[in-house]
């Protein structure tokens, strides 16, 4: 199976429109999935429980009784963790470690500081009460996004950390509740898609309201987060995988192959793009591709991956490829250059930026420690990493001394009556010394 995948040349007249071309996607735009979800959103706030079972028992072929039947006893992480072979339980150890040492350098802190006038203002920081958390079942299991999600969110102090996760059949993924158990999540309950997300944002007599729901899934699951923000916070509404690789032709083109394939893997939208100011350099890599790609197991994929969403793109150097991808902003980016921290510093938008040859985008996925929750779909223009900051809440301080409310309050008294608001100006000016 050889592949065939888009070529792009900087150089050309219409590379922008191509380029634009090339990225374009969104696929939360669908209004048979916004109609589908918003009639579950609207059953799970009018018939709570039972709605829930019923579509529970609906798409995840199951045959559930009681809303009982759909969380998981404490006791049921704790065995799958004990049951865990040796190597994944060091594996995910070392991960959890990794991650929470990262996440303790996020950690936001209260603040404040005193004026002349003995006026006293700051900034006082606390964490979100609950947070709900979406992990998807079934074939699509993920025990790593348990522990980049739940880690910063118990980091922050969060109290109570539920995670919702879709057991097709009855069936669990052991790996996914032993991180679970590993990473501190207070409740599981085994329910997914729509409906789950629905769950957590109105409550219903067994799933508690939560203030935030993070975490990835399918397009309804998308689709819900969206159509419940502002009910409660999302993390993000998150896009195919990406990764854009820029190198300098002196990496060894296996390498590069294979680090495109390890996002193209995840599903046939996934985005592939390598750029390079050396031509001879693409084409080993795409000689690599083809050679390799006979020893993938999700070869079809991959495949599928590269030739609808991939490509190569030549430029003049690396000043461009660093333009390009500020472009683009993408998830992953890659530096495989000789001198990868003064690249860096031309790299405006990215979520994760991976310096130097030797570090591949699948340790940052895995245990490297920075979080794998990224911005899509050039989200990176205005949007960072998953973070502790994103599961804590920021309440300003202001202590006003006779001192200062004399003084601010004859400039808001001024301003106020301005906007002809007179309360607001009397309500200063009681403060006034007389």
């Amino acid at each position: 199976m050889a592949i065939s995948i888009q070529k792009l040349d900087t150089s050309t007249p219409d590379f922008t429109q191509q380029l634009q071309e090339l990225l374009a996607y969104d696929e939360t735009g669908d209004l048979e999935v916004h109609q589908r979800v918003l009639a579950i959103i609207a059953d799970i706030r009018k018939s709570g429980d039972s709605a829930l079972i019923g579509y529970t028992n609906r798409f995840d072929n199951r045959v559930v009784d009681s809303a009982a039947q759909l969380q998981l006893a404490k006791d049921t992480l704790k065995a799958a963790w004990d049951n865990l072979p040796a190597a994944q339980a060091a594996a995910l150890e070392t991960a959890a470690a990794r991650i929470r040492a990262y996440a303790q350098q996020q950690k936001l802190a209260s603040w404040q500081y005193t004026e002349a006038d003995g006026t006293v203002l700051g900034q006082y920081v606390t964490p979100l009460d609950s947070v709900g958390l979406y992990v998807p079942g079934g074939k699509a299991a993920y025990p790593s996004s348990v522990l980049m999600n739940a880690i910063p969110a118990k980091v922050a102090g969060v109290a109570d950390l539920i995670m919702v996760s879709p057991a097709p059949k009855g069936e669990t993924n052991p790996m996914v509740l032993a991180a679970a158990y590993l990473a501190g999540v207070d409740r599981v309950f085994t329910i997914g898609g729509a409906q789950a997300i629905a769950a957590l944002a109105y409550g219903t007599e067994s799933v508690p309201k939560v203030a935030k729901i993070v975490g990835p899934g399918n397009i309804y699951v998308a689709t819900a987060k969206k159509l419940v923000f502002g009910q409660v916070g999302i993390d993000m509404i998150a896009g195919p995988s990406e990764i854009l690789i820029i190198c300098d032709g002196q990496t060894e083109p296996d390498w590069i192959a294979m680090d495109l394939f390890s996002q193209a893997e995840h599903d046939e939208n996934a985005q592939a793009i390598l750029l390079s100011p050396d031509g001879n350099f693409l084409n080993a890599v795409e000689n690599s591709m083809n050679r390799l790609l006979p020893e993938m197991e999700r070869q079809g994929i991959i495949a599928a991956s590269l030739q609808s969403r991939g490509a190569f793109i030549k430029v003049e150097n690396l000043d461009q490829a660093a333009e390009v991808a500020n472009l683009i902003a993408p998830e992953h980016l890659e530096l495989s250059v000789a001198e990868p921290e003064v690249l860096c510093q031309k790299i405006r938008h990215a979520g994760a930026i991976f310096l130097g040859r030797y570090t591949a985008e699948a340790l940052g996925d895995y245990c490297a420690g920075p979080n794998h929750v990224l911005p899509t779909a050039s989200t990176a223009r205005f949007s960072s990493p998953l973070g502790v900051y994103d599961f804590q809440k920021r309440s300003s301080l202001i202590n006003c001394s006779a001192l200062g409310a004399d003084s601010l309050g004859k400039i808001a008294s001024v301003l106020a009556r301005g906007e002809g608001l007179t309360a607001h100006a009397r309500s200063a000016e009681y403060r006034i010394a007389k």
